[in-house]
């Protein structure tokens, strides 16, 4: 394979990658607290020593969207929503990480855990409890909770030192090596935050991608072609 070749090779690669990418974003439309994602290329350029420089493209760089999505009114004692920057802080059973998503229900130990059972962390790291004798449970703006008046736990909001650290484990659970508590963020109990995907914006991307492919695929079946005639000609 020439140098053409390889270049148009690098770049299907990447943009099979961000085919995938926009696809999982399609796919989680309705997932709450899902951050769509994007693909960044980057260029590598090589000098030749007898022929022109050769250009490499890779698109093998993840950049997670954190913007604002909407909210859903759900009255749910135990569904919070974050109104501003920030995570939820989890224990998962790979560490610490971190999500969106605020669809809480209390174990069977009394601790506040998501649908895949990882425990709700405070402001401080340990576990949210719920007394088992509680009556009324409020959560306030500032991540307060009561049980029956009295405050149990504060839930904070965590975000990564290095925004572009952060690291997209699965589905809507996030990681970063470094991470600190946040000021000024709001805490609303009854609300869920919904997907931040833009369905018109990812099918057209989706659509803008794919035509993008199918040009590089005919340059390469064309550079086939070619090589080939030239293969057949010498060898005559």
């Amino acid at each position: 394979m020439d140098a053409a070749g390889y270049t148009a090779l690098t770049r299907q690669s990447g943009l099979m990658r961000e085919m995938q990418v926009v696809a999982n974003n399609i796919a989680n439309l309705s997932t709450n607290g899902f951050r769509r994602e994007g693909v960044i290329f980057s260029e590598h350029v090589t000098r030749m020593e007898d022929s022109p420089s050769l250009s490499m493209a890779r698109g093998n760089t993840r950049l997670i969207d954190l913007s604002q999505a909407g909210l859903d009114q759900t009255g749910g004692t135990f569904d919070l929503a974050l109104q501003g920057e920030g995570f939820f802080l989890i224990e998962t059973a790979n560490g610490q990480a971190l999500t969106r998503a605020g669809a809480f229900t209390p174990s069977a130990e009394g601790e506040l855990v998501t649908p895949d059972g990882n425990r709700l962390l405070d402001q401080g790291g340990a576990p949210v409890f719920i007394p088992p004798t509680a009556q009324k449970i409020a959560v306030s703006e500032d991540g307060t909770l009561s049980a029956d008046g009295q405050p149990v736990a504060r839930i904070g909001a965590w975000g990564p030192v290095d925004p572009l650290a952060l690291q997209h484990q699965t589905g809507t659970v996030f990681t970063a090596a470094e991470i600190q508590p946040l000021d000024d963020v709001t805490i609303l109990q009854g609300f869920l935050e919904t997907s931040n995907v833009e369905p018109v914006s990812e099918i057209a991307r989706m659509i803008e991608v794919q035509r993008a492919y199918e040009m590089g695929q005919k340059f390469m079946d064309a550079e086939d072609s070619r090589m080939r005639g030239v293969i057949q000609t010498l060898g005559r």
